[in-house]
């Protein structure tokens, strides 16, 4: 590929949504295994790290094979650290501690476990074909889209969430838009520490399908994952 891809899975052992989310049970695996799982057999991810605060996650990583340079300190596990501050962490403690400094991070929350292999190589081939910043994984809107949008004001009544919307008839008439689906974030490290963001200028969409983009916060998520998940398992065992 040409350039150096450090992925981070990012890991706390707390959940207010769901308790102990990362290690709970669908499809027969802890979630957080499906990301690794996934970033392991990914021929560009030259090295892939956890960051946790959470021992028991820790030990299942490693159990896996996967690289835990350090247990993640507690402000940068708190319901208020943002992402750029625990990927700026990890990238931080790797150059003072290592002088690792690779070209590209690769952010995976274990929240999209349906993300493949696959998906994070196309990423990957993308942000070399663009000269990207960075690539973001995004899904077409489909049923919410935009234009659909209505809100209910104070007396009841059912009004456009714009007051200038257009009222388009057929969905058929309506223009493609996307949203973030979670799944990938692929960025150059030196703009992510510059810029503190994921979604600089030059960054280029990578489209994933419907199926392959549930991104799990609520338990409802977590029950339709493993679901998936279990039928994905038993056709490959048919």
């Amino acid at each position: 590929m040409g350039f150096d891809i450090l992925g981070i899975i990012p890991a706390r052992g707390g959940s207010k949504g769901i308790p102990r989310k990362n290690v709970r049970q669908v499809g027969g695996r802890p979630l957080i295994a499906w990301t690794w799982e996934a970033a392991q057999v990914t021929p560009t991810v030259t090295r892939l790290i956890v960051s946790t605060d959470d021992q028991e996650i820790a030990g299942l990583a490693r159990a896996a094979g996967i690289e835990i340079p350090f247990i993640r300190p507690a402000q940068f596990a708190s319901d208020t650290a943002s992402a750029i501050d625990v990927v700026s962490h990890a990238l931080n403690w790797l150059q003072e501690q290592e002088q690792y400094r690779p070209d590209f991070v690769l952010w995976l929350q274990p929240t999209s476990p349906l993300r493949t292999s696959a998906d994070i190589e196309a990423a990957a081939t993308l942000a070399q074909e663009k000269a990207a910043d960075s690539v973001i994984s995004v899904c077409p809107v489909e049923h919410q889209h935009p234009a659909l949008m209505k809100r209910v004001e104070s007396n009841g009544l059912l009004k456009s969430w714009q007051d200038d919307q257009t009222l388009i008839q057929r969905r058929q008439e309506l223009p493609p838009v996307y949203c973030l689906n979670g799944a990938i974030y692929l960025i150059r490290r030196e703009v992510l520490l510059e810029q503190q963001t994921f979604y600089p200028e030059a960054t280029f969409a990578y489209v994933m399908p419907s199926e392959r983009s549930l991104d799990i916060d609520t338990p409802w998520d977590l029950y339709l994952v493993d679901l998936i998940l279990k039928d994905r398992c038993k056709h490959e065992l048919d």
